[in-house]
């Protein structure tokens, strides 16, 4: 694994996703994002569909944080923050 940092960057439905959360749930979240800058796969994340290229999914709960992650330039891209039964309806 290579080593070095990433840098997140949040899509404006995600951010929006995360402004629409509960306060409490909101921090769990972020707390789950930010360790995503050391290690962008780590245990428990899920890769989505081959087709989906770098998407992978991290649980918090019931709730569901999908992102992209770009190696070349070291960047994970939050997709979405949404509610298990909502997150993989389509965007």
């Amino acid at each position: 694994m290579e080593s070095g940092k990433y840098s997140i960057d949040l899509l404006p439905t995600a951010a929006r996703d995360l402004g629409q959360l509960p306060r409490p749930i909101s921090r769990r979240v972020t707390r789950a994002i930010d360790p995503l800058a050391d290690d962008p796969r780590p245990p428990g994340c899920e890769k989505l569909r081959a087709g989906a290229g770098d998407e992978y999914r991290i649980r918090v709960g019931d709730y569901r944080i999908l992102y992209k992650v770009d190696d070349d330039t070291r960047v994970v891209l939050i997709v979405r923050v949404r509610h298990r039964r909502e997150v993989y309806r389509r965007r």
